[in-house]
């Protein structure tokens, strides 16, 4: 729903209320935004709470000044409550995948009489005396008399249970001043992103890094609220009912697996343990996790990635053992159903994939090598899991079969990932550049690489270590070209390729991402080392224009966070993290657990630009923690080592 400040209340379509505006009289804080509204003279700013806001317009002087609030098409309500200055009402707009009975109520509360109102069917048709309307498109605007410069605040509220829940709600900001919620906003940003304090390094790192650490935190978003009781309970968009507990929303897994929740386990994983725990019902109220859960099951993207995001999260001690079992059999469920409505929850392909170990490239199911090849990864997880949790061992001969089935893929001609037809020949004409077709918004030269729990079988595959670096190497060296005939056009993670200027690695979209730390497998940590800097310095800034590709709900974000401390989760569900090129010169995590993670990384001077020290301490971490750096509880890891620098550098 949209609330919008003018300054002639009967101004409600929208087009007509539009203002222009400018980034130069403009204000955008995590906590805190304001915008110079042109076309009406009117100054807007809002603070949030999680679940209400605080808002406060700055008025001109006029008769007519007013307020719209637009519940939208496709079925809404709207109500006006002049003894109790506020709008009340609902919208069903969405975007599809939820129930027929789905609803965001919501309350608009003023801190000034009502002089007139008017209730609309529709953006052009008033109802005269009316205060209430139900139907496909409800409006409501209210108008006051306002002398220059007058501040009127509103508090706003929703909920997705009911309106009175939204009532409730509204508490979040309730008595307090604009100033008070304000505040409160960013004492609360304040603490989420001084868990990781970094020194040493220029303004711009600074500001690039906790923009970064901003986004990566966003999402997913509470889906949950609190009601009478101090409890929390949830709308299901999964069976149209309301049940107690957490759930969250709004992540696509395929992205998010990568970094973004191995994130969330290292340094939130209070929050995590939520999200987990919302799993768990969301595996209750029907047979499948979400895989781009917005807020329901989202037909988007392939692979199987709930199986990382579970794995990851118990391995690591995050999901109460309550839990395990109901989200062990959800996923194991999804590898061998596919959602009835929605293809991109459960496993599509999975009677090919269980059978002849990979979907085919010439059956009608698009992107067929990407989906084998993170099935594998998922089936891995899956393995994990069921050693943990000690299940029969019958059952660890198929997870870890199938965890295999990478290989059917892998055309050693080439050295590269390529659809292979049901008959077992791979599919022609076979080019390298072509984006889609096998692969996900991506080509061969970025999936080949997506074998995270295999990387050493991978480079076996390929004839040894040496092949394997040269085969990281040309993913730099060949030119950005393509072939877009999959999709019509030139989908803009293409351009964004091209614009690197790095090859054909596409650093702007998430296959490719942990590709620069397969370097470390192949003896050559200095590429690691070189490219992972050369992404952050030359990809990434605080400025509107610095961002290389697709957020996607924090994971782009998330990959920087991770590479400026100097490591990143390469395969998310093993207890093991790659090392890479710390930016700062000393970071500091603060985990929840009490501990610190400190990094210490002195420059070690301009010969060599990618090579710093690294000193860890923290009693959490096992000597497991880093991908080929072993390292205990105060070790220190030095990255100029003579056998880890390549002479040049």
């Amino acid at each position: 729903f949209a609330i919008m400040p003018v300054r002639d209340a009967s101004t409600v379509e929208q087009n007509r209320r539009a203002s222009w505006f400018s980034h130069k009289s403009e204000t955008a804080k995590p906590y805190y935004y304001q915008v110079y509204l042109a076309d009406h003279d009117i100054n807007v700013e809002i603070a949030p709470a999680d679940r209400a806001a605080a808002m406060m317009f700055t008025y001109p002087a006029g008769e007519v000044s007013g307020v719209v609030v637009d519940a939208y098409d496709e079925g809404s309500y709207i109500k006006v409550l002049p003894e109790k200055q506020a709008i009340i009402g609902y919208t069903t707009k969405n975007c599809g995948g939820v129930p027929d009975n789905f609803r965001n109520w919501f309350v608009v509360k003023f801190d000034k009489p009502f002089e007139s109102t008017m209730v609309y069917d529709g953006p052009a048709k008033g109802l005269g005396e009316a205060l209430e309307f139900e139907g496909n498109h409800a409006l409501a605007s209210v108008g006051f008399r306002t002398q220059r410069d007058e501040k009127v605040n509103i508090k706003v509220a929703s909920s997705f249970i009911s309106l009175e829940q939204a009532w409730l709600n509204l508490e979040e900001v309730g008595d307090k001043t604009f100033a008070q919620v304000k505040f409160q906003a960013k004492d609360r940003w304040n603490d989420i992103l001084s868990r990781i304090q970094i020194g040493g390094g220029s303004e711009e790192q600074y500001r690039t890094f906790y923009s970064c650490l901003y986004r990566a935190t966003l999402f997913p978003r509470k889906f949950y609220e609190i009601n009478s009781n101090g409890t929390p309970v949830h709308y299901s968009p999964y069976d149209g009912q309301v049940h107690n507990g957490y759930l969250y929303t709004d992540t696509g897994f395929w992205d998010t697996f990568r970094a973004l929740f191995p994130l969330l386990n290292l340094v939130y994983p209070s929050v995590n343990k939520e999200i987990q725990q919302g799993l768990a019902n969301i595996a209750r109220e029907n047979r499948f996790l979400p895989e781009w859960a917005s807020p329901g099951h989202r037909g988007c993207m392939v692979g199987n990635n709930s199986a990382s995001v579970v794995a990851d999260a118990i391995l690591k001690g995050i999901t109460p053992e309550e839990d395990w079992q109901t989200l062990y059999d959800c996923i194991v469920y999804g590898t061998e159903n596919v959602h009835p409505t929605v293809n991109s929850s459960g496993r599509l392909g999975h009677e090919y994939y269980n059978s002849i170990g990979y979907i085919p490239y010439n059956i009608g199911i698009h992107e067929s090598v990407a989906r084998t090849l993170e099935y594998a990864y998922d089936d891995w997880c899956i393995l994990q899991l069921a050693r943990k949790m000690g299940r029969p061992e019958t059952e660890f001969s198929k997870w870890e079969s199938r965890s295999g089935n990478w290989r059917n893929v892998f055309d050693p001609s080439h050295n590269l990932m390529r659809g292979r037809n049901a008959d077992g020949t791979f599919q022609e004409p076979f080019s390298p550049y072509k984006w889609g077709g096998a692969f996900t918004e991506g080509n061969a030269w970025h999936y080949t690489w997506s074998v995270f729990h295999d990387v050493d079988g991978l480079a076996e595959a390929m004839g040894g270590k040496e092949v394997f670096a040269q085969m990281l190497d040309s993913v730099f060296v060949v030119p950005p070209i393509y072939d877009d005939s999959y999709y019509g056009y030139r989908i803009h993670e293409i351009t964004e390729m091209q614009v690197a200027n790095m090859g054909n690695y596409a650093h702007g979209n998430q296959p490719a991402q942990h590709m620069i730390y397969l370097y470390n497998w192949a003896g050559q940590p200095w590429k690691t080392q070189k490219w992972v800097r050369e992404v952050m310095d030359r990809l990434y800034s605080a400025t509107p224009d610095g961002y290389c590709g697709d957020e996607d709900n924090g994971q782009t974000s998330a990959w920087y966070v991770f590479s400026a401390l100097g490591f990143y989760p390469v395969c998310p569900g093993s207890d093991e993290y790659a090392v890479g090129a710390p930016l700062f010169k000393k970071a500091v995590v603060h985990l929840e657990n009490g501990c610190d993670l400190e990094i210490n990384a002195p420059d070690n001077g301009p010969e060599n630009r990618y090579v710093r020290g690294m000193k860890v301490n923290c009693s959490r971490w096992n000597e497991s923690f880093f991908k080929h750096k072993h390292l205990a509880a105060g070790a220190v890891i030095d990255f100029n080592m003579t056998s880890d620098c390549h002479p040049e550098r």
